[in-house]
Formats: structure tokens, sequence, C-alpha cells
């Protein structure tokens, strides 16, 4: 069992949990990911480490409540417990070697692009970054990339706060100002993805892109988790879950993410319904 040392709301759907796990936080690296379990019947699902504290042995993950699991543990308070923590699992994102880099995040993706971008910040790069939200009510983490980057965008769909476009509108604004990236990391929606790297390819900017597909068990068995980069099968939660977003295959990466769409608003409304009963 995994006691929540923190519980904050960032948004009303979106949640910063600090669970304290000392075993994962001793070998967590940016990058990497955790599975999940809110009690001993639920779902394994995988969340990206936002942050960890080797001192005091905690793991901060942040959270949007979108699905019938999030929805369970958003009502789990501080000082309760989690079934199971799982980590750290997949590859660590490379950060080292890199002399001017972009990081490009959106929406609650954004809560695993600044554990990359304050890296590449340490190992001494300079470091722009993008993050775009759809209005001002869903920004996030903006003083934390602040704080680590040399140049910052910020912009909302709707033009409510920041600049009004989209990430790729601001990323290509940048590289046409004759800044020279020796690497683009993005990490948002998969159409996001898909967009940024259509983006950077025709000036050959090599682009990496954090791959979240369905996963189920992290080792690479079940493989829940496949997708084809540059023709061949990869499994993210082994060879990931950081990939050539150039050599993605974007359209059979959305297709897959769509299977369980019906099935899982369908258990997100039972568990509401569930929580809604037990409050009656």
């Amino acid at each position: 069992m995994y006691r929540i040392v923190r519980k904050e709301a960032l948004k009303p759907t979106v949640i910063l949990y600090e669970i304290e796990a000392p075993m994962v936080a001793k070998k967590a690296e940016p990058g990497q990911f955790i599975i999940l379990r809110v009690d001993e019947n639920g779902e394994r699902i995988p969340i990206t480490i936002h942050d960890y504290d080797r001192e005091k042995g905690t793991v901060t993950i942040i959270v949007q409540t979108v699905g019938a699991t999030t929805e369970k543990l958003s009502h789990k308070q501080q000082g309760e417990f989690i079934q199971d923590f799982v980590g750290p699992l997949g590859r660590p994102t490379e950060t080292e070697g890199k002399k001017k880099v972009c990081v490009v995040g959106g929406g609650v993706g954004c809560a695993i692009a600044y554990p990359v971008l304050k890296k590449f910040h340490d190992c001494g790069a300079e470091v722009h970054a993008v993050v775009g939200f759809k209005n001002k009510d869903v920004v996030i983490l903006e003083d934390k990339f602040k704080s680590a980057s040399d140049v910052m965008k910020l912009v909302t769909d709707d033009g409510s706060y920041g600049e009004k476009g989209l990430v790729t509108d601001a990323l290509k604004q940048l590289i046409e100002e004759g800044n020279q990236y020796d690497e683009i990391f993005a990490i948002g929606p998969a159409i996001m993805m898909k967009f940024v790297s259509k983006t950077t390819e025709p000036y050959g900017i090599p682009t990496t892109v954090s791959m979240s597909p369905i996963m189920v068990d992290g080792t690479g068995m079940c493989g829940g988790c496949r997708l084809t980069v540059g023709g061949e099968t990869k499994f993210a939660c082994v060879d990931g879950p950081d990939f050539d977003g150039h050599k993605v295959d974007w359209d059979e990466s959305l297709k897959r993410g769509k299977m369980y769409f019906d099935w899982e608003r369908h258990k997100h409304e039972e568990v509401c319904n569930l929580f809604k009963k037990e409050v009656q």
C-alpha cells in the first residue's frame, strides 16, 4: 500500500498527488512512468512521473480525472492509501549533450514536459518552451516553466491567456526567427505531437515524442502498447516512451487510441453513479 502524502487540486479536474514510494523515488528519472492501481480490484493505468524527492522518498504525479480509475483516485484523500504504485518503468529521456532545445507541452502533458525541460536546463542547455492549453482556466505550471526556460511562449486556443493559437504556430515562429535547435521534445495529446512532428520535419530538426498508448502490464509482455516506428513494431513500455516523432505511424497510433473509447466512457459513468449513490 502507498500513502498519499499530499493531494492538491491544480484545476477542478487536474490533481497533483505526492505518493510515498521510496524505492521508486530512489531510481526515478524524467520521462519514466509508473503503473498504479487504486484498489485490489482496480485496473492498472500508466502515469508519467512529474517529480520525485529521493530524500523524502516520494514521487509526484499529476492526473486529469477523465476515466473510471482516475475518478476513483480523485476520491482518495490525503493520508489514505492506494493499492499499487509500480516503477519506475520505461527509459529515461536522454537530455545530455544538447546545446539548445525546445520543449513543447500540451494540456496536462505539461506535467510531463516540465521535468524533462528542467533536466535539459540542469544539463546546461539553452531551453525554449512552448506550452499550450484550451483556455485560461486550464493553465498549469506556468511559473515552473518560466523558472527553467530561457524563452517561453504560452498559447491558448481561444486567446483568453497568452497568445492566441496552437503550439505549432508558436514553434514555427521560433524556428523561422532563426533558432537552431539540436532537438525538439514534445508531449501532449497524440494529435498535437503528430503535428509538431509534421511542423519540424521540413526543417530536419530531430523531434522526440513521449508516447502513451493503451498499456496493461508495463513490462512488454501484453503487447497492448505496441506502435509502429520506422516500419518496426515497438512497445512503448520498454522501448519508450520516447520515440522519433518523424518515424511514428501516427494514423495507426491515433486509431488504436480510440479502440476502447465507448467502453471507457461507460465505465466512467458507472463509477460516477456509484459515488453519487454512496453520497446519497
